[in-house]
This record gives C-alpha cells, structure tokens and sequence, in this order.
C-alpha cells in the first residue's frame, strides 16, 4: 500500500484561481454589459413617448378648473380616471401633495400615487407617478387650459412617458390609454357646458 503525503501548510494547497488574462476578460465583459445597460437607460429617458390630446369647450377657464379638481365628482362622469384624491395631510391642491388615481383603459385599471409638481388654478394642474424605483417607467401627466376668448378655452391633457419599460409598451399606451385622454376631454367638456 502506497502512503501519499497530505500538503501540511495552507501555503502549500494549490488553489484553482482565475488567470490575470481570464480576470481581465470577465472584468471586460461585466463593464460592456454595465454601459450597455446604462446607455439603454439613459436612451429610454431622452426619447420620452408622449401623448397629447386636445379639445376645445364653450367654458371659462375656472368653469373648467373647478370640473378637473372636484375629484369627488370623477365617478360620475369620468371614462378614464375613475376616481382621484388628494391623500396628503390637509387634502389640499398644491405642489408637493400626494393624490391617489384610479385608471381604466382598455388596458385594464391600474392605480397609482403620484406627487403634484403644478396646480395652477385656471390654467394647470401637473403631477408625476412612478413605477418604482422610478428609472422602470415615469409618467408626467399634464392638463393644460389655454384661453382662446371670452369664453372658450382648449384644454389639452397630454403625458410624457420615460423609463426603461416605456419601448416595451409604447404600443399599448398608444392603442389603449390615449383614445382615454380624448373620452375624458369630452365628458369633462360636456359636464363643463351642461
């Protein structure tokens, strides 16, 4: 029987370990895949996908204001966002405030939180809701109400959307969510007028 001597020092196990060449190629490979990601990134937030949707209304622009932000009155006239608050302390309409959106497309519902940046009476209310860290998909939703006359106004609801996700659906937010835009500009019109 044949007696092998065990190595009796650390020092002396070999190892296996990567070579410096197999390192460097790895390291290589890891910092494309980094850039790439990141450029895709970067990309998704430069070249937005924005919808827009306009239509003018035999209204005075408070006449209008008043119909966008009584939230209370949503579930009774609005197709696309079929209910809405303002879930921050005091419940109040301002830069800063939280609200909570329920949405229904064609898409299907969806609700979300997002934080006012703009609430101009009679001229602006803007707010931003994102899809978690926030680099995923954002959306900028925006209703504008411009003066055109004594009374009459164009309201224009448009949303900038950006994020890594955003290529992925742009087809759908096209096709599903803003043919809402348009409902909901002529059911907030009608109730406006009526």
């Amino acid at each position: 029987m044949t007696h092998t001597q065990l190595p009796t020092r650390v020092d002396e196990i070999e190892t296996p370990s990567a070579s410096p060449r197999r390192r460097r190629r790895l390291f290589a490979v890891l910092s494309a895949l980094i850039a790439v990601l990141a450029g895709y990134t970067l990309w998704t937030n430069i070249r937005p996908v924005t919808l827009t949707a306009s239509t003018e209304i035999d209204a005075t622009p408070d006449q209008v204001w008043r119909v966008l932000t009584d939230f209370a009155a949503y579930p009774q006239w609005n197709p696309f966002m079929t209910s809405a608050q303002v879930t921050s302390s005091g419940g109040v309409l301002a830069k800063g405030a939280r609200m909570r959106i329920h949405l229904h497309d064609a898409g299907g519902d969806m609700t979300f939180t997002p934080e006012v940046l703009a609430a101009r009476p009679g001229r602006e209310l803007r707010w931003l809701g994102k899809v978690d860290p926030g680099w995923i998909a954002d959306g900028e939703h925006r209703f504008l109400i411009e003066q055109l006359g004594p009374h009459r106004v164009r309201l224009t609801q448009s949303e900038r959307f950006t994020g890594v996700a955003v290529p992925f659906i742009e087809g759908q937010l096209k096709s599903n969510t803003l043919p809402q835009f348009s409902a909901m500009n002529k059911a907030l019109a009608q109730r406006a007028t009526g």
